[in-house]
């Protein structure tokens, strides 16, 4: 009997919903050691935390400046998506900014920005290029600043946090009423990654990973699991794509939504 068929139940509940009947959904480590489990209800991959989280190799230290640089170019796709669904600026605050980029490119479209990092250095490296305020701190411990925001982003942020009710009800909280939030995140149901897990189940493919690894994500997402957040956090959804950096799959990804990367654009709803 392989991991994928292992039906024993995992030792938590669902971080989104409470079950208790999560399953075993996939592992990584070269023993498996590290163990998502699926919840049925909700549908979020939960991450058995106490396998441990390694943060530090997301770390950024690209030049937020370089407009050539190829790590930068998922950070503009990104802006070039806010500018199309909000047109008029104001306040932002990037969540997880890294370097910069989107605070860069924010400065320059006439908003007004506000970084917060985890890496120390990432931020002071924003903070030295661009001159824009970076806080240091996680976003789920961090006192609020006071202010609230027009446009909130978290790119690939949400997946490495660990309680996401809190994470968006504090989005909520600094948000003004109808204001945005962006999220890019994994999408646990695109094909890519279910032809891997496929491929894993069968034995046909193995994932090398290095001796110290460990994962960095707390929670996977697919687009129902994302809509229940929202409900329970004061949300509405205004739009929901899947996306490339290839430009002929990203063609196909937004209209079929079945990329392993998905891209959400949320509002703030009255109390």
């Amino acid at each position: 009997m392989n991991q994928f068929q292992d039906e024993k139940k995992c030792h938590f509940s669902c971080r989104l919903c409470t079950d208790n009947n999560l399953r075993l959904f996939y592992t990584l480590g070269q023993k498996c050691e590290f163990k998502y489990y699926r919840c049925p209800n909700c549908k979020l991959v939960n991450y058995d935390l106490t396998g441990g989280l390694d943060q530090t190799q997301y770390i950024d230290q690209t030049d937020p400046t370089d407009d050539e640089s190829i790590y930068n170019r998922d950070k503009d796709a990104s802006w070039q998506f806010i500018e199309k669904w909000i047109s008029k600026p104001g306040k932002f605050l990037d969540v997880g900014c890294g370097t910069g980029r989107l605070l860069y490119l924010a400065e320059k479209a006439g908003w007004s920005t506000h970084g917060l990092e985890l890496s120390s250095e990432a931020a002071n490296t924003a903070t030295n290029t661009l001159g824009v305020k970076v806080t240091v701190g996680n976003f789920l411990t961090i006192k609020s600043d006071g202010f609230q925001y027009d446009l909130i982003a978290l790119r690939h942020v949400l997946e490495h946090l660990e309680n996401p009710i809190v994470a968006l009800k504090k989005i909520n909280h600094r948000l003004k009423l109808g204001g945005y939030a962006l999220f890019e995140m994994p999408n646990i149901d695109g094909i890519d990654l279910r032809l891997k897990r496929l491929m894993t189940n069968a034995g046909i493919h193995k994932k090398r990973f290095p001796d110290n690894f460990k994962p960095g994500h707390c929670n996977e997402f697919c687009r129902y699991s994302f809509d229940l957040l929202l409900k329970k956090t004061g949300f509405k959804l205004v739009r929901w794509e899947t996306y490339s950096m290839k430009p002929l799959v990203n063609f196909i990804y937004k209209r079929l939504h079945i990329g392993n990367k998905a891209r959400a654009l949320v509002q703030k709803l009255p109390s």
